[in-house]
């Protein structure tokens, strides 16, 4: 019986020490990431981390990050800012290429096909017409919260396909010329005075339906306001007279603005009610002082 019994034992243990322990052989690792992306959520953490060794080391780039960052655009010309190339500078995502809050001060190389540039938040100062030259697919560029003081005239006239620009949030004394297919343009909170926009600026952009104006230096309202224009951002300026021809027509009584729904003028040195004739063909009033 003892020898049965040892028999028995060592027939059952050793099986157990040949092979590995369930948990262990069923183990497996699991790595995150993160693929509820939109085009409003840039990859905030992981890239951010990524993004600075990047900046810190030029060298320290693995390949599995180089690739993943890169995606197709591999061959992108470095940036003038750094040795990078713009889709490891920034990220490329779908056409899209987000530079925010990344202290470049030029505009980056941007590789072809992109219709979306996200460039907020940086210290760029200029913009010149070779920026966007080789970038006729450009539909939505945003500016917004730079330095920019100069923009070379002809710099968005490629942008055939431009619909949105923001230069928002800038030192802009003047506008350069616009791309005719704008909808939306923001222009709030610059310097950009009366005299630094052309009487003919906004006259051909017949899409135009949102145009923001607000917190500028402005002494009169822009002349030639295009028929399709539907908001009009004139807060806080220094404008201090109207015409009858500002938004009608004088020579037209029966001529209405059917599109215009908000006209906004408060914190302007000017008492609207002393102008109801430059209001008769509007929907709606003007927003502002009256008394």
């Amino acid at each position: 019986m003892k020898t049965l019994q040892t028999t028995f034992i060592l027939f059952v243990f050793v099986p157990l020490v040949n092979s590995a322990p369930p948990i262990q052989q069923e183990s497996l690792q699991f790595y995150e990431y993160d693929t509820d992306v939109t085009m409003g959520s840039l990859i905030q953490q992981d890239y951010e981390m990524q993004s600075k060794d990047i900046r810190k080391d030029g060298t320290n780039v693995s390949l599995d990050t180089s690739l993943r960052l890169q995606g197709d655009d591999s061959n992108v010309p470095p940036t003038k800012d750094t040795n990078l190339p713009t889709c490891l500078l920034c990220v490329c995502l779908s056409g899209s290429v987000y530079c925010e809050e990344i202290d470049i001060e030029a505009v980056p190389p941007l590789p072809k096909e992109t219709a979306y540039l996200y460039a907020r938040f940086n210290k760029i100062k200029r913009i010149a017409v070779s920026d966007f030259a080789d970038i006729t697919t450009l539909r939505r560029i945003d500016f917004s919260g730079n330095r920019i003081e100069e923009i070379e005239d002809g710099a968005f006239s490629k942008l055939l396909l431009l619909e949105e620009l923001s230069l928002a949030e800038n030192r802009l004394i003047k506008l350069p010329v616009l791309p005719p297919k704008l909808t939306t343009f923001n222009a709030n909170q610059n310097r950009i005075k009366s005299r630094g926009i052309k009487a003919n600026a906004f006259k051909k952009l017949t899409n135009l339906a949102y145009l923001y104006l607000g917190h500028n230096a402005l002494e009169s309202v822009p002349l030639n306001l295009p028929e399709s224009l539907r908001i009009l951002h004139l807060q806080y300026n220094n404008i201090t007279t109207i015409t009858d021809d500002t938004f009608c027509k004088s020579n037209n009584t029966r001529y209405i603005r059917t599109h215009m729904d908000e006209i906004r003028m408060e914190g302007n040195p000017i008492l609207l009610a002393k102008h109801v004739n430059a209001f008769s063909c509007l929907r709606t009033l003007p927003v502002g002082a009256y008394y």
